[in-house]
């Protein structure tokens, strides 16, 4: 069976306090787009965890200690060709230096 892929889920986690500029930014950049709905997006609090090596420049933490953040896990769908634009805009407004971002990509019911 082959699949072409148009769409993407773009999966993010963010520090709570950051969660609707984000969310805002890849909304503006056209992800979360369901038929006629617009601003399409899921969150899941969640807890993350991370240990800033020496070469790090932590938003949050210190270098060598682990860190435990109460976080949002944002998700919306995205048109495939406008993805490198969506994550250009995620990356500049995320408050992380290296954010955790997943991309799965999404079969069209009609290609079952």
């Amino acid at each position: 069976m082959n699949f072409d892929v148009k769409k993407v889920k773009i999966i993010v986690t963010v520090p709570i306090p950051n969660s609707e500029k984000v969310r805002n930014a890849i909304c503006e950049e056209g992800a979360g787009i369901i038929g006629n709905y617009t601003y399409c997006t899921i969150s899941t609090k969640s807890k993350g965890t991370f240990k800033p090596s020496d070469n790090a420049n932590p938003y949050i933490g210190e270098s060598n200690k682990l860190e435990v953040v109460e976080e949002e896990k944002i998700e919306a769908r995205c048109d495939i060709n406008i993805v490198k634009k969506v994550l250009k805009r995620l990356r500049e407004v995320h408050p992380y230096e290296e954010p955790g971002i997943d991309i799965i990509p999404l079969i069209d019911e009609e290609d079952l």
